[in-house]
């Protein structure tokens, strides 16, 4: 390796380290979202696999938390290391088959795009699923290279791995597999039993996931058919799309956005396209993702993250084809001068580093009511200290439980009300979700409660049907920037009767366990 290119991988692996050490120094100064405690509360009632999603994220929270206690800090470590895993394995790629100036690139964009620092500070399943697929990709690619057990199996691991994280990693198997297919060169490979001896190692890691729905009416599967409108009747929803590309546009940022559209369709139709065959390669491992999520948000609303994994490689790609660089093998036809890249990076930085100074501290002249990081997560460590006072001043204290009405609300009493309590979240009148598993009618009943929702008259008939009394509500007004974020009212219930779980809206509900 020349000098120069040893300075290049250099700068890239330090570039990240830094931007590690910052997401570690950062993490604990803001406040969980309601799915990372939700996620906490998976790692203290440990279990082969979860309602909603893989069971990963909780495995890694539990782990993490028993080590550094509770905090916000340990909370996010697993996420933050992850998308550190996930930075290094495409600087790795970009370094092995495009050349050490495209390396840096890569890791210049992946710690400057919103998306992948959201993956690396917010503790989430795609955060986790991210080095898994980066890790797949990359000894993927080693394996049609050298076609060795070692590469094979190490991608099957990671593969495996994957989908401990999120069911979208299923994606990945296909994806090179028609790579694999199309390509005169690596295709013989798949005739051999190696790819799939690692396809199988990789498989029987989810084994925990398929015991635990079995024995649970396959309540995830259920579950993720409901979100993807399984049971909505087909009509081509163009406002959804509209949602769909315009929530890409804002995660990878939008200059970025427009550049990994460009080098899909350059390296579609091969004008401009090296000869190298992980210019395909990336193609197959990026491009369906967005397209499958695409086709399906004709039909039902796709969350901004669903397709996340796919940008990873996507993001190599649009370095190899527009960042300034000394390629291994020359492209066909001159290329779009480096003066866009660095617009995209400079962009890039340039919406993410407000965004996190935002987040800690909300500088930017924003209205309080429009300011999701006001909205979401202020006020919450107030709520716990409040519901845990009112806990101690309740007849009984030690027979009084903490609860919420969503996973949301249960979930963040549990991390910020002292001592950490165990809640319980009533979901008769909303959806099920993990605490239908943890929870019985037996185990409450007779006890009283202190209850947190967004509602102020739940005390005159809804409240009535599993406790038998309920105080009037008690306000209490989460305050930012000395303007009222939001109102949350505090009840305090007497006598449970029991009526936990969820009832379904009808007899046909595709989440209907039985």
């Amino acid at each position: 390796m020349e000098k120069t290119d040893r300075y290049y991988i250099k700068t890239a692996i330090i570039w990240i380290a830094g931007w590690t050490v910052f997401r570690c120094l950062f993490a604990g100064h803001f406040l969980l979202t309601p799915d990372e405690a939700n996620y906490w509360q998976w790692g203290r009632h440990l279990a082969l696999s979860y309602h909603d999603q893989a069971p990963l994220i909780g495995w890694a929270i539990g782990l993490s938390t028993k080590l550094l206690g509770h905090t916000e800090f340990a909370v996010r470590l697993p996420t933050i290391l992850a998308m550190t895993i996930a930075s290094l394995y495409l600087v790795a790629m970009a370094a092995r088959w495009f050349s050490a100036k495209t390396a840096l690139a890569v890791a210049l964009i992946t710690q400057g795009v919103l998306e992948f620092n959201v993956g690396g500070l917010i503790s989430t399943a795609d955060g986790v699923q991210a080095a898994a697929w980066a890790g797949a990709a990359y000894h993927t690619a080693r394996a049609f290279e050298d076609n060795t057990w070692k590469q094979w199996l190490a991608a099957g691991l990671f593969f495996g791995l994957g989908l401990l994280a999120k069911y979208t990693m299923v994606l990945f198997a296909p994806c090179v597999y028609v790579y694999g297919l199309l390509n005169a060169n690596h295709r013989p490979r798949l005739f051999g039993i190696k790819p799939y001896a690692g396809l199988l190692a990789g498989s029987l890691l989810f084994t925990p996931v398929i015991v635990w729905n079995a024995a649970h009416g396959w309540s995830s599967a259920r579950h993720v058919a409901f979100i993807g409108g399984a049971e909505e009747a087909f009509a081509l929803r163009f406002d959804f799309l509209g949602d769909y590309l315009a929530s890409q546009a804002a995660l990878v940022t939008p200059l970025l956005f427009v550049a990994v559209l460009w080098a899909w369709w350059l390296a579609a139709r091969g004008r401009y396209q090296p000869k190298n065959w992980m210019i395909s390669y990336c193609f197959w491992t990026s491009f369906p993702v967005f397209a499958l999520f695409l086709a399906l948000s004709l039909k039902s609303r796709v969350y901004g993250n669903w397709p996340g994994a796919g940008f990873l490689t996507a993001s190599l790609l649009a370095a190899a084809f527009f960042a300034p660089r000394r390629q291994k093998t020359p492209p066909q036809k001159p290329l779009p001068r480096p003066r866009f890249w660095k617009a995209c990076l400079i962009s890039a930085y340039l919406i993410t580093l407000p965004v996190l100074v935002q987040t800690v501290w909300p500088v930017l002249p924003i209205p309080v009511k429009l300011d999701r990081t006001l909205t979401e997560l202020s006020g919450w460590d107030q709520i716990g200290i409040t519901a845990g006072t009112l806990k101690n001043s309740m007849p009984k204290p030690e027979n009084t439980f903490l609860f919420g009405l969503r996973y949301q609300e249960a979930s963040q009493l549990a991390f910020y009300t002292p001592g950490n309590p165990q809640t319980v979240s009533i979901n008769r009148w909303g959806r099920p979700n993990v605490y239908d598993y943890w929870w019985e009618d037996e185990d409450l009943l007779g006890k009283d409660a202190i209850g947190v929702t967004r509602e102020n008259d739940l005390h005159k008939h809804i409240l009535p049907q599993v406790f038998e009394r309920v105080d009037p509500p008690i306000a209490l007004h989460i305050m930012a920037k000395r303007q009222e974020v939001r109102t949350v009212y505090l009840y305090r219930a007497y006598g449970f009767k029991g009526g936990l779980r969820w009832i379904p809206p009808s007899s046909g509900d595709i989440r209907k366990t039985g």
